[in-house]
């Protein structure tokens, strides 16, 4: 019932030559079911007062958690071990060479079985390896457990991402499931743990309760089940590590060890494994010093050579090659669509620029192709996209919106670049690629039929938009249905779930956001504490999304909900630079200030070149406040702030100011999405409209 778990047995019938082993712990009362695992037996404190040191492995515990009536050893494999024959040989031979008789501390020889031993020192191995990657990096004056404790939120579960550490081996972690955890209502001077039940999960955080505390809230507690200090129920046992009762409720149970058969029969606890598995489910295979094919972010049409400068979480620090100061950066996840293997370009047909860096720099190596995410294969050979073709797609620079867009070449492989209608520059600069599977774009037709606002080209008067005129009076065709990706998976979300979310304006920053619409598999993301026109249009199954807690697991920052003093100053200040938006088109949203006193992660800037044409983020003249220092252990303090403010500076909520084109103009901040399609709920259907003639 719990691997490694060492409960109270009475399997003790082998005999033992000492008078220790013939005074063992009375049978507890027959009517308490009895945990076995290996044959070993283990004790848990009752309460009393007084501590005691094993006479054969030097474990310190409470005394009348010890065993024989002396309590001089702590388990019945010390008292067999101390008093076999081979353990009085090797007293006797001590006592001639030293005549000295053994210390307390004397070393274990067999306490366990070698099974039980190598589990427990890979479990160690395990946790020291964790411990190196999940140092919180806390966020001043916010935590997750308060602000769903306070609103009564739901988070979304571990499993719905299954690109995040244990994602896809969660099982089945809920609620009453116990642990280990360490005993802080406690005034011994070590460390000592103590077991409590999950009362509410939220993505990796849990809100515990000790056992003994029944309906009594007032030491609950929240902590990331992943977390270092956090182990199944017997871990103690396998590690020798004292298990003692909270302080609060120290006496009030006379037997513990009774108390806690009782409760722990049959109740469930984590994979003896659990600790080994999210350090693996933290290995990625993207090192330092790889070379990738990355979307330019002055020119989206194209490509460029980027190295991987750092990992953290799966998210990718990439510098361009041909950057000499390091700070021309983009940031991503290892398994977004905009990265791609040396070569991709050319071999699909999709513009590239070439370095001019004629030969590698010394120990950068391009990353094996396998690596990369990989897209379905599609049959070009029949009906097929074709260029001119209409269709709607989920604008890159303004992700809140899903607009009117055109074919404009056909690569191979099922690739496609598409321009936004009544937004493109003259020479292409400003298409962006998609697969013909991406869930970022849909036929004619998709947003009407859900209810969703589609965004018709600049300076269309037509209003309301309708595709049948819109389609005869530029005498194109719209995309046929059949071609689009109508895959909608069982993603779990659901309206209103807590998560924490890139906001891909400025993907350095991972904020507190919550679903607010589900269409089939297309999430609209809002970040907490922003107005609505903020939100973006998300993939369910999109890597910039991740549950509660992951930053504080990965060591990454978190960007509290923005306070309404924050927006509202900020907004006063933008709106001195508002332009007139026509009724026709929202415009693409600008860079968002950073409310003050809040920081991201401080990363180097993305700098921001002129050109004529759409960035992927506007506003670039105005300064963000000054940064705050991150705490000294994290990765991320080695990149120095922005230094100018015509650079890509991230903020926390960055307000958006209205002015259009003439001020995108500069900017070339590249931001990216996982975009969605198909249905309200989980599960496939049939979502599409049929064409007017």
């Amino acid at each position: 019932m719990f691997d490694g778990y060492d409960s109270c047995s009475e399997d003790t019938s082998s005999s033992s030559s000492s008078e220790e082993s013939e005074e063992e712990v009375a049978p507890l009362p027959s009517n308490l079911p009895i945990i076995k695992n290996n044959g070993q037996v283990y004790t848990y404190p009752d309460g009393k007062s007084g501590m005691a040191t094993c006479e054969m492995c030097g474990m310190v515990g409470v005394r009348d958690a010890f065993y024989s009536k002396t309590k001089r050893f702590c388990s019945v494999s010390c008292s067999r071990s101390y008093s076999s024959n081979s353990k009085k040989a090797s007293i006797l031979a001590r006592l001639q060479v030293t005549g000295k008789p053994p210390t307390k501390k004397a070393k274990v020889l067999q306490k366990q079985p070698l099974v039980a031993k190598l589990a427990a020192y890979a479990q160690y191995q395990a946790t020291l390896q964790n411990q190196a990657k999940t140092k919180a990096v806390s966020v001043e004056g916010f935590s997750w457990g308060n602000y769903i404790n306070s609103n009564s939120f739901i988070a979304a579960p571990v499993a719905c991402f299954k690109h995040a550490p244990m994602g896809t081996c969660w099982g089945d972690i809920s609620e009453n499931v116990r642990i280990e955890v360490p005993n802080t209502d406690c005034s011994l001077p070590t460390k000592v743990f103590w077991i409590a039940g999950i009362i509410k999960l939220a993505g990796y955080n849990a809100l515990l309760r000790y056992e003994g505390f029944e309906n009594d809230s007032s030491l609950d507690f929240w902590c990331n089940i992943c977390g270092s200090d956090i182990h199944p129920v017997g871990w103690c046992a396998a590690s020798g590590k004292p298990l003692v009762p909270p302080r609060t409720v120290q006496h009030k149970y006379t037997n513990w060890k009774a108390f806690l058969v009782k409760r722990l029969t049959g109740a469930k606890t984590l994979p003896p494994d659990f600790s080994q598995k999210v350090s693996e489910s933290m290995q990625y295979p993207f090192k330092p010093c790889m070379r990738v094919e990355v979307v330019d972010k002055r020119h989206l049409c194209r490509t460029r050579v980027a190295v991987v400068e750092s990992v953290i979480g799966g998210r990718l620090r990439l510098v361009y090659e041909e950057s000499e100061d390091r700070t021309d950066d983009f940031w991503c996840h290892m398994h977004s669509p905009l990265i791609h293997h040396i070569g991709w370009s050319r071999s699909i047909g999709h513009r590239f620029k070439r370095s001019d860096i004629t030969k590698k720099q010394d120990g950068h190596f391009d990353t094996p192709p396998h690596l990369f995410a990989k897209v379905k294969e599609v049959d070009q050979s029949g009906e097929w996209f074709k260029e001119g073709m209409k269709l709607e797609a989920i604008d890159p620079l303004n992700l809140s919106t899903i607009c009117v867009a055109t074919i404009r070449k056909v690569l191979a492989d099922g690739f496609l670049m598409i321009g936004i209608d009544g937004s493109e520059a003259a020479d292409g600069s400003d298409w962006f690629c998609y697969h013909a599977t991406s869930p970022s774009i849909f036929p004619v037709g998709f947003c009407e039929i859900n209810m969703i606002e589609l965004t018709p080209p600049r300076g269309y008067t037509k209003l309301p938009f309708k595709w049948f005129d819109y389609l005869r009076e530029t005498g194109s065709i719209a995309a046929p249905v059949k071609l689009f990706n109508k895959d909608v998976p069982n993603h779990g979300f659901r309206v209103g779930m807590k998560l924490e979310a890139v906001d891909l304006m400025e993907p350095r920053l991972i904020c507190v956001a919550t679903v607010t619409r589900i269409i089939h598999r297309l999430l609209r993301i809002h970040f907490d504490g922003w107005e609505e026109e903020y939100d973006q249009w998300v993939d369910c199954e999109s890597p910039d999304l991740y549950p509660v807690g992951w930053c504080q697991l990965t060591g990454y920052q978190l960007q509290p909900p923005a306070s309404q003093s924050s927006r509202e100053s900020q907004s006063a200040s933008s709106k001195q630079k508002k332009k007139a938006k026509s009724q026709q088109y929202k415009g693409h949203k600008k860079k968002r200030k950073m409310p003050v006193g809040k920081k991201p992660v401080s990363l180097s800037s993305l700098p921001m070149t002129g050109g004529v044409r759409r960035s992927f983020s506007g506003d670039e003249e105005l300064t963000p406040p000054p940064y705050r220092t991150l705490p000294a252990q994290t990765a991320l303090e080695a990149f120095p702030p922005p230094s100018t403010s015509r650079e890509f500076r991230p903020s926390l909520k960055t307000v958006a100011t209205s002015q259009l084109k003439e001020e995108l103009l500069d900017g070339e901040d590249y931001s990216f999405l996982q975009g969605a399609s198909d249905q309200e709920s989980n599960g496939s259907a049939t979502f599409y409209i049929k064409q007017e003639p």
